[in-house]
């Protein structure tokens, strides 16, 4: 499976931030932005990853990322010249997808739960259709809502509805087999003129090869989008990470967890930000015993 960090757009409801630099790259308390759904990828397994955003943004992204070998990631970049549709993700990326599965997950969007990796692994490993993930919300109006029957299966899809069938609000991190690319480049787009993530996931629905993974309570999904939302990710994060002593979507400690890269490189990494509490943090949890 490949996996798309779509971290294009705008982010004008976030202005006058993100004026100078994309919302991705804004810091969600100790780590970029993209660091959180950059996670999510690596802890589905994926190492190949696309990151597509602006023509302005890129450089920006790649200079914090590299091609991701340090990480044990092969990363690529593409342009989104104007933000034109989240589904135009799988038009873009088609070439860099060829013949595989693909992730795609939003750039704003940050997931943490018990057992979440394993979960994620599930999926990608059963993947027949699509697969998306659900999180219960007390305001659906505002979602993509989903209505499913006992087994889980998808039965309908209704962008902010007035009358909600369910409270289960569509999040931002989707599962698709290699049909996506076709039926993304088939799509016409919206009245706002946009490639509509929605006109994608209802093809599967008539099909009936589209699933919802319910996140179910004590998970967690968070979007950065507003100032209150941005600034209450950071609070959770800050939160759960003194309470606990642990980081949230560090990328070298997953890359160590999930075998992409060598206790030594991963000490190696936190050495080269050994002034900053971060640093030291990798450096404590790749720490041979003869370093100890």
């Amino acid at each position: 499976m490949k996996g798309i960090i779509l971290a294009g757009g705008t982010g004008t409801r976030l202005h006058p931030i993100t004026q100078a630099v994309c919302k991705q790259l804004l810091p969600v308390y100790d780590k970029p932005m993209v660091y959180y759904p950059l996670s999510v990828l690596m802890l589905a397994g994926i190492q190949d990853i696309l990151i597509i955003s602006t023509p302005t943004d890129l450089p920006l992204f790649h200079r914090l990322l590299g091609d991701g070998s340090a990480l044990g990631l092969r990363l690529s970049y593409a342009e989104q010249a104007h933000p034109n549709g989240l589904a135009e993700a799988f038009v873009i990326g088609a070439d860099f997808i060829a013949d595989d599965s693909v992730a795609l997950v939003l750039g704003d969007n940050i997931f943490y739960g018990p057992g979440f990796s394993s979960r994620l692994r599930e999926c990608a490993a059963s993947l027949d259709g699509c697969v998306l993930f659900g999180y219960a919300v007390k305001d659906p109006q505002r979602y993509g809502v989903a209505e499913v029957d006992a087994a889980g299966t998808l039965l309908s899809i209704e962008e902010k509805p007035a009358l909600p069938r369910s409270n289960k609000a569509i999040t931002g991190l989707y599962f698709y087999d290699n049909e996506v690319v076709k039926i993304a480049r088939s799509l016409t787009p919206s009245a706002r003129g946009e490639l509509e993530i929605t006109d994608v996931n209802m093809h599967y629905v008539r099909q009936g090869r589209a699933v919802l993974i319910d996140l179910g309570r004590g998970f967690a999904w968070l979007d950065t989008g507003t100032h209150e939302s941005l600034l209450e990710a950071s609070q959770y994060v800050q939160v759960l990470e003194h309470r606990q002593g642990i980081r949230i979507a560090c990328l070298e400690e997953i890359a160590l967890r999930m075998g992409f890269i060598s206790t030594d490189a991963c000490y190696a990494l936190g050495l080269a930000m050994a002034n900053s509490s971060y640093g030291q943090y990798i450096m404590d949890i790749a720490r041979p015993a003869s370093r100890s």
